[in-house]
């Protein structure tokens, strides 16, 4: 796999990569700061629903952009891929909705997907990147999807404060029978689609801007927004502790928007701060038996507080 080329004029210190085997790969910038930890080791509780996460992610000046185990939802993990219903299972964690009564902690709902291991893990001074498979598993124990996952962090510009992080999914049904996707939503709880890759920002992010072309919006206005007609989501958070902002852009991979399976944004920023890249929001997609679906994702992370424009440019030179 090839990592993006750096934008023009961009000025990247060298990345260091420790891969604790069995447990993490953590990306340091040249300043020591951990940009990110991709952890692919079980946490305790399965009610959380095993699966590996990015958490911490930092901007490059070391603020922490990515929540962890909040008192609300201790499912939600930094950055990590889920599926909150795939035939009357749970990937997501947790509770599961059932129309007419809410959340529930129903036994035997909750899945997991099981790191098998990497097939690449490369590094330069510019970029990390690796691939990975996993299987995800039922409560039971049924083996029901197969995935290869990629994941690359590059584009580290010191200039603009940013950089970006790469997350693509191919999904193949291994099952004797159809897998279906789908959401709250689906199941009759308005708009609450949220499924696929999902960030959890900090509690501090909490009223935090939302940004999408045109300028500043406003998480209830983009809820359930199509990716078709919105490719990119901005988040602007400001922190605890220290003074300033961070923001995050949430951008589909151009062939995302001609998928079957059609995206949308599920966003909220009170009252927790969290953005997803939603495949079923209102309506549920059937994925047979051998057949896959792929889509691609990207995350700009960057200090300070972007406007539209400042997005803009930034994405046009980060080519796909």
């Amino acid at each position: 796999m090839t990592a993006p080329a750096h934008a023009p004029g961009s000025a990247a210190g060298p990345l260091t990569v420790t891969h604790v085997h069995g447990e993490r790969v953590s990306v340091r910038a040249a300043n020591g700061s951990e940009l990110m930890a991709y952890v692919y080791a079980p946490d305790p509780d399965p009610f959380e629903s095993w699966k590996p996460y990015a958490h911490p992610l930092r901007t490059l000046g070391g603020r922490l952009v990515t929540g962890y185990r909040p008192n609300d939802h201790r499912w939600h993990k930094g950055l990590q891929m889920t599926a909150s219903h795939l035939s009357g299972q749970n990937f997501w964690g947790g509770n599961s909705y059932v129309h007419g009564e809410g959340y529930l902690p129903l036994p035997g709902r909750v899945g997991s997907m099981r790191h098998d291991g990497f097939d690449a893990l490369t590094s330069t001074d510019a970029s990390v990147d690796f691939t990975e498979r996993l299987t995800w598993v039922e409560n039971g124990g049924g083996q029901w999807a197969r995935e290869t996952r990629s994941v690359v962090l590059h584009s580290v510009d010191t200039a603009a404060g940013a950089y970006a992080l790469d997350w693509s999914i191919e999904l193949t049904n291994i099952r004797c029978e159809p897998l279906h996707f789908g959401s709250p939503t689906t199941r009759g709880r308005e708009m609450a689609g949220y499924t696929g890759l999902h960030w959890r920002g900090p509690r501090a992010f909490t009223g935090g801007q939302v940004l999408t072309r045109g300028g500043a919006s406003s998480a209830e206005a983009m809820m359930g927004q199509p990716a078709a007609e919105h490719p990119w989501l901005g988040f602007v958070g400001e922190h605890d502790d220290v003074d300033g902002h961070a923001t995050l852009v949430f951008a589909h991979a151009p062939e995302n928007t001609g998928s079957v399976h059609a995206s949308h944004w599920f966003v909220r920023s009170s009252p927790t701060p969290t953005v997803a890249f939603s495949w079923a929001f209102f309506e549920e997609f059937e994925l047979p038996p051998g057949e896959s679906f792929r889509y691609r994702y990207r995350v700009v992370v960057a200090d300070g507080a972007w406007d539209a424009d400042r997005i803009e440019k930034q994405l046009s030179a980060l080519p796909w």
